[in-house]
């Protein structure tokens, strides 16, 4: 299997153009993010309690799961179809504080392989915070997608709900995340995309190009 690994920060394009990437080369795709907002929404419904159980009890109460068909996209936890919820301001700007416990990471690098390794997929366009580094440092092509923080802002507002904060959501994000990883430097054999001056298709044919070459 061909996977690619997309990493960058928020409002880099990162699910946008992975999905896109993977509708053209026939690949599948996950969004890796979603299974963090989807445990964000479960924890703040109060069906999911995450800060004392171990990543094996977090497996065992979360029943999440996500299409890998990036023309059919939906996320659901049990019954519940989170496909639009896991975008609402209330778990965005909420995210980052379970994100960063450690049994939480352990299980999302767990459920990220499993997904991955149990499909039938010729290959699979996988997008997210540490994947290039952390999650798939041993993937086919690596990418670290990037943009200055005005772009980033500017798509951003474009993708969320009426009513988000995107100063929450880009830059308050940005400087959490940064303490659990460094998105903005590309580690040794990461390839590094930036779109500030890019459109949306030449960004998509410029990723293309470099999974091609690998």
């Amino acid at each position: 299997m061909h996977i690619v690994a997309i990493d960058g920060p928020a409002g880099s394009g990162k699910s946008s153009v992975s999905r896109a990437v993977a509708k053209q080369l026939r690949f599948g795709y996950l969004d890796t993010g979603a299974a963090y907002r989807a445990l964000t929404w479960a924890v703040l419904a109060g069906e999911l309690e995450v800060s004392t159980q171990s990543s094996e009890e977090i497996a065992e109460n979360f029943a999440y799961s996500i299409s890998l068909d990036p023309e059919d996209y939906w996320v659901r936890v049990g019954n519940s179809d989170l496909t639009y919820e896991i975008r609402l301001a209330s778990v965005g700007q909420a995210v980052s504080e379970f994100a960063s416990l450690p049994q939480v990471r352990q299980y999302m690098h767990w459920l990220t392989h499993n997904l991955i390794s149990t499909s039938s997929l010729p290959g699979i366009v996988v997008e997210g915070r540490d994947i290039t580094t952390v999650v798939f440092p041993e993937a086919k092509t690596r990418i670290l997608l990037t943009a200055s923080e005005e772009v980033r802002l500017e798509r951003r507002s474009a993708e969320l709900p009426e009513g988000t904060s995107i100063a929450d959501q880009v830059t308050k994000r940005d400087q959490i995340d940064s303490r659990v990883v460094d998105f903005r430097v590309p580690a040794p054999g990461v390839h590094l995309v930036d779109s500030t001056e890019l459109d949306f298709d030449s960004t998509v044919e410029a990723i293309i190009a470099l999974v091609a070459k690998d």
